[in-house]
Order: structure tokens, then sequence, then C-alpha cells
């Protein structure tokens, strides 16, 4: 079973979505085990302060190497890898989210205020990663992004496992088309194959409307 750590001074915000809908049920079902650590816990001083402001001036914060180290030290096993979500990180892709789900130890350090030292990349972190060309908020819902991403992967997380293999980005292709009921609606009609009951006309239509879509929409992936 895979352990994910989520190492946040904000973990509340990691509450709701581990505790709902299908991770909420892979972890009462401890499938996986997913949690938000609290940075905050391996501060000394009064306020709990995990970051400070940057060498050499500049806006914003910076968090501090400290805290971090304290709590990597104690969290860290031999089969520990320590990912910093980051936009400096490598592009989050399915493959990469394959190779992470068969991982026995994830702690996902995730980034907040202006930045972290470098120090921190330098010398405690394992692997950076990037889940797109933006930047959000906080760190935090980077993580929960790959939490889940990962978790779909887990034997029995989803209600039909073969709906981990199936879906987009899986064969580098976009998905197929999908419909269901009713047959007709406002005369847009479902496409005649998928209702003929013949499953190899069905799959090859399907796999010829990923690709269409792939071509269309992200012909990169085809490169």
């Amino acid at each position: 079973m895979i352990e994910i750590q989520i190492l946040t001074p904000i973990p509340a915000i990691a509450g709701s979505v581990l505790a709902e809908s299908i991770l909420g049920r892979a972890r009462e079902a401890g499938l996986i085990k997913i949690e938000a650590v609290d940075l905050r816990r391996w501060t000394s001083d009064r306020h709990r302060t995990v970051d400070d402001a940057p060498y050499g001036g500049g806006p914003g914060m910076i968090m501090k190497i400290a805290p971090i180290a304290a709590a990597l030290a104690e969290l860290r096993r031999p089969e520990s890898k320590v990912i910093f979500l980051t936009p400096q990180g490598r592009s989050l892709r399915q493959s990469i989210v394959r190779e992470l789900s068969r991982e026995q130890h994830l702690i996902l350090l995730c980034g907040h205020y202006e930045g972290i030292d470098q120090r921190v990349i330098d010398h405690l972190v394992d692997e950076e990663i990037s889940i797109g060309d933006y930047i959000l908020t906080n760190g935090v819902l980077g993580a929960l992004v790959l939490s889940d991403a990962i978790a779909r992967l887990i034997p029995g997380v989803l209600g039909d496992d073969q709906s981990a293999v199936s879906e987009s980005f899986e064969k580098e292709l976009l998905d197929h088309p999908h419909y269901t009921r009713p047959e007709d609606f406002n005369g847009w009609i479902v496409p005649p194959v998928l209702l003929s009951g013949n499953h190899g006309a069905i799959a090859s239509w399907r796999a010829e409307r990923a690709l269409e879509a792939t071509q269309k929409n992200r012909p990169d992936l085809l490169k």
C-alpha cells in the first residue's frame, strides 16, 4: 500500500478533499494512506513561523529551511521519495503518475509564499514536479491533484479497475467520446455503432475517434 504525506503549513486546505468521494472511500477501506501533515509542528518559536524575509531584499516571504529539514528528518524513511511541487519541476504526465504509483512512501512538500529556500531543493528534495504552467496560491492544491491521480491507479480504488487504463493519456491519446441514455435528445443522435452490439466495430470506432480527438486538440501527444 502506498503512503502519501502532504507536508504543508496549512493542512486544513486538504481536509475536505481527502475525506470525500473516491479518495475518502479509498482511505476508509485501507487501500491508500494519505494525510496532510502540519509543517508548523517542527517550529520552535512562539508564533510557529515557517517563513522569513529573503536575503538580498525583494517582495514576499520565503519558506525557511530549518522546519522543513526537521520535518523530513523525522518523516523520511529508507523507501521515501520527497517531491517538491513547483512550476520549475518536471511537467506532470500520466507516465509519471504511473511511475510514482509504484512508490511505497511519498512526501509531497508544498510551496507557499514567494518561494522556498534553495537549499531545500539542492539538498533535501528528490524530485521537483509541476502540474502545469501557471501559478497557484499554495502548493497543497498541486499536491492534491498529484495524490488523486496516483490514487486512481491503485487496485480497488475505482469501482472498475479497467477505468484507469482506458482513459485519456493512458495510451498517449485523448479519450474517445462517451454517450448514455436517451438515445435521441433534441434530434441529437447517439452514433448507431454504439447500439449495434458489435464489440469489434465499437472498439474500432472508439480507437478512431480517440485518434481524431488527439489530432485535433493535442497533436503534440502524437509526436
